[in-house]
Parts: C-alpha cells; sequence; structure tokens
C-alpha cells in the first residue's frame, strides 16, 4: 500500500488546539499561521470541532494541512472530510477507522505506544507515528520501537513535549512534534498564543540548526 506522504513544510509541527471554540478560531489559525506554523489539529472533544475545522480549513493557505484529533470513528471521518479537513489524528490504532481516513487521501498520525500498535498502523497504510505519551516512552524507547519500523514512516513524538525539551529529542534524531498546552490553552488570547508559537519556532531553529 502506498503511503500518503506528509506534505513538506519548514516546521513539521502539529498544534493541537484541545478547547478551541469556533468563535475563537479566525484569531488563534491567523496568529498561528502568520508565526509560521502550517499544521493544525482541532480535536474532536472540543466544543463544535467541525465548525471550527471548517473556519480553519477555509482560511489556511494551500501548503497548510488542517485536520481533527481525537478521531475514532469513520462517521468521525467522513465529518472531517466534509468539513474540509485533511489531518487525521488519532489517540489509538483502530484499523478500520484508520484504514478509512488513509481511503479518503487523508494524511494519517495514529497514537501508538507499543511495537504491536505501530506495525499494525504502518500496515495500515499510515502516514506516520504518533508516539503517546512521549514522556513515558522517552526519547531512547521511542527509537527501539523505530528499528522495526518502515523507514518512510514519519515519527512523532505528543504528550509533555514543548520547546523546552527539543534538544532531547533532536539527539535522538525525533524532529517532528504535536504540541498541546505550551502552545494554545483553551482561553488563551490569540496575541498569547503569536508568542508562544514564535517562541516554539525560536526553539526548534535553535535545537534542529535551522
Amino acid at each position: 500500500m502506498s503511503r500518503i506522504p506528509f506534505p513538506p513544510m519548514k516546521y513539521p509541527l502539529v498544534a493541537i488546539l484541545r478547547g478551541l471554540k469556533p468563535e475563537e478560531t479566525p484569531a488563534i489559525i491567523e496568529a498561528l499561521l502568520e508565526a509560521g506554523l502550517r499544521a493544525i489539529e482541532i480535536p474532536l472533544n472540543s466544543p463544535e470541532p467541525f465548525k471550527s475545522i471548517e473556519i480553519a480549513a477555509k482560511m489556511a493557505p494551500a501548503d497548510a494541512l488542517i485536520g481533527a484529533g481525537t478521531v475514532l470513528t469513520s462517521e468521525d471521518v467522513d465529518r472531517l472530510e466534509q468539513a474540509g479537513g485533511r489531518l487525521f489524528v488519532s489517540p489509538n490504532v483502530d484499523v478500520p477507522v484508520l484504514s478509512h481516513a488513509v481511503s479518503k487521501g487523508m494524511v494519517t498520525l495514529p497514537g501508538v505506544f507499543t511495537p504491536t500498535e505501530a506495525l499494525a498502523a504502518a500496515r495500515a497504510g499510515a502516514t506516520g507515528l504518533k508516539f503517546f505519551p512521549a514522556s513515558a516512552l522517552g526519547v531512547s524507547g521511542i527509537n527501539a520501537i523505530r528499528a522495526v519500523l518502515p523507514a518512510d514512516l514519519m515519527i512523532a513524538a505528543v504528550g509533555g513535549v514543548s520547546d523546552e525539551n527539543f534538544a532531547d529529542y533532536a539527539k535522538g534524531g525525533i524532529k517532528a512534534f504535536g504540541l498541546g498546552s505550551s502552545i494554545y490553552k483553551p482561553g488563551m488570547s490569540a496575541n498569547e498564543v503569536s508568542k508562544r508559537a514564535r517562541a516554539t519556532i525560536a526553539a526548534y531553529d535553535q535545537a534542529f540548526g535551522a
């Protein structure tokens, strides 16, 4: 099965906007895009998530990737497609749901913690793997599993990752991350999100020598 690639972008960072409300979406999305982030995930346990995704998808430039997190059912995948989302992120590996998203041409990042889950996701055609919680596995744990995975899989660390520990992951060759509360928490102003996003990009540049 051909794997749908993660689109090329300078910063392989997924901003996770858990708790975002539709009325906040335009200002927050604009702040993130202007800061230089191009991958944005709105978890489905947020208020009216598909409405926010639709707003974000209409705002996003062609090189941006907008989608949903906490995608648990095939019905969620269909609604995500209808809202214009192209990024599928889940906390688990449910092969029928993942395969449905792959069939829709979505970029898919299912959550994994074990070699069994990682290999099942790879066989189902996942774009990449969201190792979660990365803080529990650590760089050495992720890389131990990575050794048995297809080389073309994107490896992303999520959970306990922020601009403060990019350097630790950089030493282990892990370059992609999902970032939640270090960039956005419910109620934050667009100005605060902008400052956090810019600080995150500066830290990434420092860690990876951009």
